[in-house]
């Protein structure tokens, strides 16, 4: 009797045995099958404008995680409904599930059934791969015991909810919720949340974008399911099986705009804060940037107009690049016409500067050494240094001119002068504290003729420390990036350095502006005020050729460079324009972004440089004698006045050939001579003189009084 019993109670001990022998291996198998790095999941960033607005994900899978407590009950009662309604009951493994399968398996001689738990669905999508053997389903089983016993079923559910594929590159019911109804999770509807719950099973067969009746007859069937599963009731279920889908789609953004931009915020982020590009695309962080869209939307959208590009056909090439002069922040970036992301990016291409440079690496020092004004003459003619032989763009010389002429008619001759007078030496510091570590030393430096060049980013960059009344910071794209929590991880930080005093600073862009008002950049309109200065280079391959043209300047508000050329200059592909055309497009794209047109304001404490006086030749003076009650004879001198009220003019006499200077008058076109003596033979010239030069215009021939009439 007791062996009958015994038999079967050793058999039971035995399958408790091995049972728990079993149970303790999975767990045991668990820790080495389970790879808690892959429960992290891939999120996308996201990219946010000064105004706060998302302008542009970044991703390598397009899933925004979301909290499993931001996802209504309706929501999540659809999926367990349709996906595993005794989730809350089993423990990873629901062996009633598996039971049928096992059954209908066997009936079919193959795996036809998965049977699996939204667990086990869990660790098949993150751990497994999906091929159907016994095998993989061992490992399913381990994995999801293992999961159950570490994690909530509210932590489980968030995990699956964040991982599934909804179709159209979406993953994660966050992305989804944008995507097909641009909202978020938390604002979706019965309806909306049975459509998502419908989709993991086949997202393309039940597609609402692609297959809009399949769709809502397999949202029906999930509304029924949770109906007879007690989560809805009938009344609920009818009222949002009788809706519309309520798609409203919101298409992956199609922004080649915004490209170029793009490229150098991820290039900054692995140059600067060591975030590599995967990292970037997976990680879920927030980059706020100092992105104007409207900017950037103008220059990408007039850089597509051949009219702007003279080229010898229409594959020239260009970049632009904008920065708010308060901050330093990149406000806009174009690299290129048709740029391609990860493609190359002609913002920060070095190239030759041409005249631009001149402010930067001539007129700019000269003014901080102190050593010249911007009305101190320079050599204007036409000069050898040890065989470098530099020429007027016109061939024209005035042996000497003012600093601020020669800088508003780009006049080489009196650039390289200074320089020379100067000396590189004396200059280069100045280009390094600006981020320009030129390695060039002869005198064509002046004339920005480099080496390897400079990019529009740094050229505008640079221009913005006169803007900034001297101040250079390094211009940025990344203000700040915050992880999914909102932690701020990397923050830009200003650490402006100075260059130029405010009273240099002040002159500089006093001159610039008279480049823009009367010289070489007038080109185009604008109502506001702007300081800037073009820049050219010849192809020498070719006659009439022109291998780059620049504009690089600021307003109040704003600095900028724009560049146009080709990749590669040769002769069947050169500019055959000149800088109007860069000067042109830069005001054009202030004007189609709304700058505000508002006028520089000198900084309190410096001397306002007036505008320059250019004098005109002066012809003729009229000589009479006259009879006054008190001056009895008197000669009255008179001549057509200067534009410029600011000019003066100098009365010379002629007695007995001796010439002297006898007066000068300001703000008027007449001179009196009172006492007179008509029979002194004494003859008078008039010639205009500029105060701020202190130099003669032409004046006129000496002429002879004429007698009373």
């Amino acid at each position: 009797m007791k062996k009958k019993f015994f038999i079967p109670v050793m058999i039971v001990v035995a399958i408790m045995f091995f049972s728990l022998i079993g149970y303790i291996t999975i767990l045991f198998l668990g820790d080495y099958v389970i790879d808690e790095k892959k429960l992290i999941f891939h999120a996308s960033s996201k990219i946010i404008d000064q105004n706060g607005e998302e302008v542009a994900s970044l991703y390598t899978e397009n899933r925004r995680p979301v909290s499993i407590h931001e996802v209504p009950k309706n929501v999540k009662h659809a999926f367990i409904s349709v996906e595993d309604q005794r989730f809350y009951e089993h423990h990873g493994i629901d062996l009633k599930s598996v039971g049928r399968a096992v059954y209908k398996d066997v009936l079919a001689g193959s795996k036809v059934e998965g049977g699996s738990t939204i667990t086990q669905q869990l660790a098949k999508n993150i751990f497994l791969t999906n091929d159907k053997t016994f095998f993989r389903k061992t490992k399913e089983v381990i994995i999801a015991i293992n999961l159950e016993r570490d994690y909530s079923k509210d932590k489980l559910l968030e995990m699956y909810l964040n991982q599934l594929y909804f179709g159209h590159g979406v993953y994660g019911i966050q992305a989804a919720a944008n995507y097909f109804f641009s909202k978020d999770v938390k604002d979706l509807t019965l309806s909306e949340g049975a459509v998502l719950a419908s989709l993991p099973k086949a997202p393309n067969a039940y597609s609402p974008i692609l297959h809009p009746k399949k769709s809502r007859e397999r949202r029906n069937v999930v509304l029924s399911m949770m109906n007879e599963q007690g989560y809805i009731t009938s009344k609920e279920a009818v009222r949002a099986q009788g809706s519309t889908l309520g798609l409203h789609v919101k298409e992956k953004s199609k922004n080649p705009w915004l490209d170029s931009y793009i490229d150098l915020v991820i290039k900054e982020a692995e140059e600067e804060y060591s975030i590599s590009r995967e990292q970037l695309l997976q990680g879920g962080y927030t980059i706020r940037v100092p992105l104007d869209v409207s900017v950037q939307k103008a220059a990408y959208k007039l850089m597509q107009e051949d009219r702007y590009f003279p080229g010898t056909d229409h594959h020239a090439e260009g970049s632009a690049v904008f920065i708010d002069n308060q901050t330093g922040g990149v406000i806009a970036a174009i690299g290129g016409r048709n740029f391609t992301p990860s493609g190359f990016n002609r913002a920060v291409a070095a190239r030759q500067p041409g005249s631009t440079f001149k402010p930067l690496a001539v007129y700019g020092p000269a003014l901080e050494e102190k050593r010249y004004k911007p009305y101190s003459l320079l050599e204007d003619k036409q000069l050898s240094y040890n065989g470098y032989t530099p020429k007027n763009y016109d061939m024209r010389y005035e042996g000497k001119v003012p600093m601020v002429d020669a800088l508003t008619y780009s006049k080489n001759a009196p650039a390289v002068w200074m320089l020379n007078e100067l000396g590189v030496e004396t200059v280069k510091p100045y280009l390094n504290k600006l981020d320009m570590n030129i390695p060039d030393d002869g005198l064509s430096l002046g004339l920005g003729g480099l080496e390897k060049g400079v990019s529009p980013l740094q050229l505008a960059g640079a221009y913005r420390s006169f803007a900034n009344l001297g101040k250079y910071d390094k211009p940025y794209l990344i203000k700040k990036i915050t992880d999914e929590s909102g932690e701020v991880l990397f923050r830009h930080k200003e650490e402006p350095e100075r260059v130029f005093s405010k009273q240099t600073s002040w002159n500089m862009t006093r001159m610039l502006q008279e480049v823009v008002k009367t010289g070489t950049g007038k080109a185009g309109d604008f109502s506001g005020e702007i300081a800037g200065k073009t820049g050219s280079t010849s192809y020498t391959g070719k006659d009439g050729a022109t291998k780059d043209v620049w504009f690089a300047g600021y307003t109040p508000k704003v600095t900028g460079a724009v560049w146009m050329g080709y990749d590669k200059t040769d002769e069947t592909h050169y500019l055959k324009g000149g800088s109007s055309y860069p000067t042109r497009l830069f005001k054009d794209i202030l004007k189609q972004s709304n700058q505000k047109h508002i006028l520089f304001k000198k900084p309190e404490g410096i001397k306002d440089l007036e505008r320059p006086i250019h004098l005109k030749d002066l012809e003729t003076v009229n000589a009479d004698y006259s009879f006054t009650p008190l001056g009895l004879v008197t000669v009255s001198l008179t001549w057509q006045e200067q534009e410029d009220k600011r000019a003066e003019y100098r009365i010379y006499e002629n007695k007995d050939g001796d010439e002297q200077l006898i007066d000068t008058v300001k703000g008027k076109g007449s001179y009196e001579i009172p006492y007179s003596n008509i029979f002194s033979g004494s003859s008078y010239r008039v010639v205009p003189y500029n105060p701020q030069t202190k130099t003669e215009g032409n004046g006129t021939e000496f002429i002879k009084p004429k007698l009373f009439h």
